[in-house]
């Protein structure tokens, strides 16, 4: 997967530093950021591929590699519109190029900046994904149409979770509908799909990823929320309880509430979203989160739910494949904090 990310950039670095030295820092952050990451979507595609009957050749893991690139542009933009200050244990792309403004001494905001930039960077990436997966060969139809839907779908999904930041009354269904198009869907029933289709997979090995993706995708964001709240920061690569300071309304929360008394309902809506919120604030947070069982619930669901997706797994899906799969749900559902 890194041969094929690192061979793209070897072939497009030169095209970017032939129109101006100055976009070195673009070409420089973009292999950075392409460095690291879980590489669950091309792993499920990967798989999805061979699942279907297809062979184990570079091309699929050209197309696979598509959804890194296109991975990065979705976090690039992603942090830019929570705020975030750190990705993977370094400063968010947003942040680094406020830091070059500052270090070179140019005018204006550095925040700006940083922002526009980073911006332009995720666009970038963006279409390089499409570029990519064209230039892997193995697009057909299906796979287009697999594609084009995977993207929409998750910037539709973006859209529905700043409404839940915003509008302060989530529920939990309408979080678990976030988590539906955010997530399931797209980190793992279109990547498998994408696979699938480049192989020419059956309409019942689909439906099989389908009925294993999207209630594994719901337990793999179920437990991405209790990571952003609970999770180690050296393992995670954020700060701890850097959801509660975005104010992230997650099913977590919107079970709490749930169950809240007026005191704790009062504390969260308080605290929840304060950029400044200390030490002291998020482990009240955290208490409340777990006195009202709301994390017991959210464990109860993730087991649920990834049991779901394992039955799914049947014979209409290759061998090896099937065993893989099931690897991958306990890779992406039961992570440390």
């Amino acid at each position: 997967m890194q041969q094929a990310l690192d061979a793209f950039l070897d072939d497009h670095e030169p095209q970017l530093l032939a129109m101006a030295a100055e976009l070195a820092p673009l070409a420089a952050e973009v292999r950075s950021f392409l460095s690291g990451g879980k590489r669950l979507r091309p792993g499920f595609c990967f798989w999805g591929h061979l699942g279907a009957g297809g062979e184990d050749a570079d091309a699929v893991v050209r197309a696979a590699a598509a959804l890194e690139m296109f991975q990065a542009a979705a976090i690039i933009h992603d942090d830019v519109m929570d705020g975030s200050d750190t990705r993977r244990g370094r400063p968010a792309v947003h942040k680094r190029f406020a830091a070059l403004h500052d270090e070179s001494g140019w005018q204006g905001s550095a925040d700006q900046f940083g922002a526009g930039a980073a911006i332009l960077l995720g666009d970038l990436c963006l279409s390089w994904s499409d570029e990519m997966l064209v230039g892997s060969g193995l697009v057909n139809e299906a796979s287009r149409t697999v594609f084009d839907s995977m993207r929409a779908e998750l910037m539709a999904g973006q859209y529905l979770d700043l409404l839940e930041q915003v509008s302060g009354h989530g529920t939990v269904e309408s979080a678990l509908r976030v988590a539906r198009y955010k997530s399931a869907k797209y980190t793992i029933v279109e990547p498998l799909h994408l696979g699938g289709t480049t192989a020419g997979a059956s309409q019942r090995v689909l439906d099989a990823y389908t009925a294993y993706g999207l209630p594994l995708g719901i337990a793999f964001q179920l437990r991405d929320d209790i990571l952003g709240v609970f999770g180690d920061p050296d393992v995670t690569g954020k700060p701890a309880g850097d959801d509660l300071r975005e104010g992230k309304r997650t099913a977590l929360v919107a079970m709490a509430l749930q169950r809240a008394s007026a005191a704790q309902a009062d504390l969260v809506r308080r605290k929840l979203g304060d950029p400044d919120l200390d030490p002291d604030g998020v482990a009240e947070l955290r208490q409340v989160l777990v006195e009202t069982g709301a994390v017991d619930d959210v464990e109860q669901l993730i087991s649920a739910s990834t049991q779901e997706a394992l039955a799914a797994l049947d014979d209409s899906i290759a061998d090896e494949a099937r065993e893989v799969l099931r690897d991958l749900a306990v890779e992406a559902t039961v992570r440390a904090v």
